[in-house]
């Protein structure tokens, strides 16, 4: 976290900005979309965002990269002991992780509700005894914790035009959009770990089971059922980012071209891998880093006009603060609403493994 991040935010115990500064590392060194989408946020809003991100990437890795060889046993062990952690800072007591510290602090800096934690945890837990789900319904059922939630947590945190209740639809779409995105491009990997995270059903009507993906992930062979079926799992996914998009509307305007920008690189990921021939069954697609660089600067441009025009007027001699104000602290904007995931990370998530789109 800089000095100058942290100082905007208002954090100042320097016990807390260490904790912060190392939830900014995790997100800078594991998401490379979100962390650049990030980039665009006012000052003082980044700082939050990367607390959630860290958080939910801790959990993510205590599930899938705790060590070579951990067993289940230790990893439900570890994640025990997260939520201890985590229980006792939401009841002000402390924890020993930095990660946990920084969210605690952001959860009641912007009135998030607890329960958004608890629902991601609980997701993160069945990872480990579960590994295919038998429908659609199953998956948004898993989604709601490991993506939805982390779009609501980002509400409190982004900012709207609107109300909060009118938001957090989008936010919790999004949400879900961008993990189907990687659910889409790990299916290797995934297969890996012994998890099919594309709906059974869904892969079923194009003639795909386990044993086929298997196959072809062992034998590096292509199957033009599986390729079938990507598509069509490419096709919900695309319906879910329309499903989400009229939120960035709704969006403060100086948090709209970094949702926007999040989006626009994630969707693109959806494009690499069907230009790639849906060959996500062996590899990961990869978005170039021109494409990257020319949606992050559309961004920057958004985001720079956006401030512009929000920027708060000089304070008048005994007057306080000017209006206006996009990026103005305080408890007005910490309940105001906001869209999406998409400038964590997911906070959002991202799951499984570094976002290199």
């Amino acid at each position: 976290m800089t000095a100058r991040e942290l100082d905007a935010a208002g954090i100042t115990d320097p016990s807390l900005r260490a904790a912060y500064t190392a939830s900014r590392l995790l997100n800078a060194r594991h998401g490379k979309t979100y962390f650049l989408a990030t980039r665009l946020l006012p000052v003082d809003r980044r700082a939050a965002v990367h607390a959630l991100y860290g958080f939910a990437r801790y959990a993510d890795d205590i599930v899938d990269d705790l060590g070579a060889g951990a067993s289940t046993g230790e990893r439900r062990l570890a994640l025990d002991a997260l939520e201890r952690q985590w229980l006792r800072a939401v009841r002000g007591e402390g924890a020993e992780e930095p990660v946990v510290r920084a969210a605690a602090d952001t959860r009641v800096r912007y009135g998030i509700p607890a329960r958004h934690f608890t629902d991601f945890l609980a997701s993160m837990r069945s990872d480990l005894s579960v590994e295919e789900y038998p429908t659609y319904a199953d998956l948004r059922s898993y989604m709601h914790g490991s993506a939805a939630v982390i779009g609501l947590q980002m509400t409190p945190v982004l900012g709207t035009v609107v109300s909060r209740a009118e938001a957090e639809p989008y936010a919790a779409a999004l949400g879900v959009a961008f993990q189907l995105t990687n659910f889409l491009r790990d299916v290797g990997e995934d297969l890996d770990r012994g998890r099919i995270y594309l709906p059974l059903d869904l892969l079923a009507a194009h003639g795909v089971d386990r044993e086929l993906l298997t196959w072809s992930r062992r034998t590096g062979r292509r199957d033009a059922r599986i390729t079938s079926a990507l598509r069509a799992a490419a096709a919900l996914t695309r319906g879910a980012y329309r499903a989400a998009e009229p939120g960035i509307e709704r969006l403060d305007p100086v948090s709209a071209p970094c949702v926007r920008t999040a989006l626009v690189l994630y969707r693109d990921i959806l494009g690499a891998i069907e230009e790639d021939g849906y060959a996500v069954v062996h590899r990961r697609a990869v978005v170039g880093r021109r494409r990257r660089a020319a949606v992050a600067l559309r961004g920057l441009a958004g985001a720079l006009a956006a401030r512009t025009v929000a920027r708060p007027a000089p304070p008048r001699p005994g007057s306080g603060r000017g209006s206006g104000g996009g990026s103005e602290r305080g408890a007005g904007r910490a309940h105001d609403g906001a869209a999406v995931a998409a400038a964590s990370g997911g906070a959002v998530t991202e799951h499984r493994g570094e976002d290199g789109s």
